[in-house]
């Protein structure tokens, strides 16, 4: 077996066409877009080569490629609540072979620990958390939302022989949209209904550069004193929203505020992995097409919960449940567009945000693990805190 740095066009294909061998009778896998995959590693266009490095391999045998894998580090994450230098390694394709695996695991831990790294997270992203994020452990039969992860079920085996730890879980809920909601939502919304100084409101797609300062706002105070998580830029939140405009609902975006200052957001987007598993990974201009037509003629109708934060001051009062039956209001009564939901990302650090979303309703679909390795395999493993 030869391990194979990515450091030509060549290669970088490669790297990118890998997973369509190893899926091709797979009926649930959904082929990511190349451009997406190619983003990442993209030092012009990923903003996480400002204060980080990365590096990819190939594992071939016999001329064939069995296997890939990304190695990086994220200088803003690697040591902020970490007991030791973390980065990480991800993009991990594998056939089903323990000592393959073992070498792309051991090529990430070398170049990581040459680096000044004392332990690696995988699979994770050279970038956001929202994407591509966690290894599937459970839900196999369910198609992989848009920029997440899909595996075999063997995967897991691969990563525990090695050596990794569970670091933290990932859930995604699944409910009917049109199921009625806990009773406790209700009350929670008409306890808040009475007091005059909050208002909530769908996203206009018109104000665009508002709605987006406004999710800034609320982001960094909900979610920036998290694990791993920094605060997001105003150059941030703005092409975060640019790169989504094309796919924006704005009835499905919700933002809730107080005295007219944005306190709380609820982001659904539509799950475009219903349009993009008809281009074949590449939105070329037959793909675009294909897009245009599905998006024209509603094909989709799964909504993606992506994201809901609210700040501290306001949290316990009722906000999350009020903010969900607004949007509820919208999606079940004037807008009956999307019968299935999933809310995706919910860590099982986060104790108040899995309450939140189970009087939501739904059940867990699939799971995700975010695992750690030690480079020291004597030190004690801490997972994440549960807050």
């Amino acid at each position: 077996m030869n391990l194979i740095e990515v450091t030509t066009p060549e290669l970088e294909k490669e790297f990118v066409l890998f997973p369509v061998k190893l899926y091709q009778d797979c009926p649930f896998w959904i082929r990511p877009l190349d451009k997406d995959v190619k983003l990442v590693f993209d030092r012009k266009k990923n903003p996480t080569f400002n204060h980080g490095g990365c590096v990819r391999w190939l594992l071939q045998r016999e001329g064939q490629t069995i296997g890939r894998i990304a190695a990086f580090v994220n200088n803003k994450t690697a040591v902020k609540d970490n007991d030791q230098p973390t980065g990480g390694c991800g993009f991990f394709e594998c056939i089903d072979d323990q000592q393959a695996a073992n070498m792309l695991f051991d090529a990430a831990r070398d170049w990581l620990a040459e680096i000044g790294m004392e332990a690696m997270d995988g699979p994770v992203n050279f970038g956001d958390r929202d994407k591509w994020w966690g290894l599937l452990v459970d839900g196999y039969t369910i198609e992989p939302n848009y920029q997440c992860n899909y595996h075999f079920p063997y995967y897991r085996e691969l990563f525990e022989n090695y050596g990794f730890e569970v670091y933290f879980k990932q859930f995604t809920f699944i409910r009917k949209t049109f199921d009625p909601f806990h009773p406790r939502v209700q009350h929670k919304a008409d306890l808040l209904s009475k007091d005059p100084d909050y208002s909530f409101e769908h996203m206009r797609i018109k104000q665009l550069d508002k709605y987006a300062e406004d999710f800034r706002v609320v982001y960094n105070q909900a979610w920036a004193n998290h694990d791993g998580v920094v605060e997001m830029t105003k150059d941030e939140s703005a092409a975060i929203m640019k790169q989504m405009k094309p796919i924006l609902d704005e009835k499905i975006i919700w933002f809730a505020y107080y005295k007219g200052e944005p306190v709380a957001f609820y982001v659904n987007l539509p799950e475009v992995n219903q349009i993009f598993k008809h281009v074949n990974g590449k939105l070329n201009w037959v793909g675009k097409i294909k897009f245009v037509l599905h998006k024209l003629f509603k094909t989709n109708k799964k909504m993606l919960g992506l994201v809901f934060g609210v700040v501290p001051a306001h949290q316990g009062k009722g906000l999350d449940g009020a903010l969900v039956m607004a949007t509820a209001k919208m999606v079940q009564q004037d807008y009956k567009r999307y019968p299935i939901l999933e809310m995706n990302w919910i860590g099982d650090f986060n104790r108040k945000m899995i309450l939140v979303v189970k009087q939501i309703g739904g059940d867990i679909g699939k799971t995700h693990h975010t695992y750690r390795y030690l480079f020291d395999r004597e030190k004690p493993f801490a997972r994440m805190p549960i807050k």
